[in-house]
């Protein structure tokens, strides 16, 4: 009932900037999670950042400081911000919607690439 659709991902250079939108669709509730998260290959998922609809954002400690979350008034678009990148931050980066009411649904984004490189 919700699609999530992310782009802005690619290749870029150690040091440089990068913007990642998810843009949300369907029946999306007045209170919810909207979260990036990122798998390397061999490696765990993992939280990368997070904001809710009351505004409340929470990071991961590897991004603090270089990487912001924010979403738009209507609700219907995230980005990820992610600016002195680093080789550690290559990996595959999804978006993920959360209802924090009614049926607490859970919605995946089909990921997109993040390659940094030298």
């Amino acid at each position: 009932q919700v699609q999530l659709v992310e782009s802005g991902g690619g290749l870029v250079q150690t040091g440089g900037s990068l913007r990642l939108s998810c843009a949300a669709s369907g029946s999306v509730s007045n209170l919810y999670a909207l979260g990036w998260y990122r798998q390397a290959p061999g490696k765990q998922r993992e939280l990368v950042a997070t904001i809710t609809s009351t505004g409340r954002t929470n990071y991961a400690n590897s991004v603090k400081g270089r990487f912001t979350i924010s979403r738009d008034g209507a609700k219907n678009t995230v980005w990820l911000q992610m600016s002195s990148l680093k080789f550690e931050d290559t990996a595959v980066y999804y978006c993920n919607y959360r209802s924090l009411a009614g049926s607490l649904a859970n919605y995946w984004g089909q990921g997109t690439q993040v390659t940094v490189s030298s």
